[in-house]
């Protein structure tokens, strides 16, 4: 019985595919943007995103562990260093998987996996968020709490 046996293997042995999966992973790292197929991209999500996570507190044992999964310092540091900062308020989804047609040869469908804060055009067009404001009773307010003194500038 296959109970809770539910991730995709993609055709391959144990071994081969965490060195698969740790490679992307990398590669994802060091570029920010990676084109592959959309199966090895959504197993590629659910083993870097907790990686990424990790990042977000920077200590040894955090370190370490990351180390461990990836075995390359460069990307060790760049996680550690340029993305926690972006990441750092993001409470989850770190990677964005977009579509990108089919693959020529045997009609494999492709895609384009990215980090989310990386992708500049994407974020020229969002505006900040406004903070959120409730309303908390119905009193009117009177004049002076409706609009604040302002200072008028001294004659000199």
């Amino acid at each position: 019985m296959r109970h809770n046996k539910k991730f995709n293997h993609l055709g391959r042995k144990k071994a081969h595919r965490e060195a698969l999966l740790s490679n992307m992973t990398i590669s994802l790292i060091m570029h920010k943007r990676i084109f592959t197929t959309l199966a090895k991209a959504k197993a590629l999500r659910m083993y870097c995103e907790p990686l990424i996570n990790r990042s977000k507190k920077d200590d040894m044992a955090n370190r370490r562990l990351v180390f461990s999964y990836l075995q390359n310092k460069d990307a060790v540091k760049e996680l550690f260093g340029v993305i926690a900062e972006k990441v750092a308020d993001r409470p989850g989804g770190y990677t964005r998987i977009l579509k990108t047609g089919h693959r020529l040869g045997d009609n494999a469908e492709m895609c384009m996996i990215e980090l989310v804060d990386f992708n500049e055009a994407m974020l020229e067009g969002k505006e900040p968020k406004k903070a959120k404001t409730t309303r908390r009773s119905r009193r009117k307010k009177t004049a002076t709490e409706a609009a604040p003194a302002t200072e008028t500038p001294a004659a000199e």
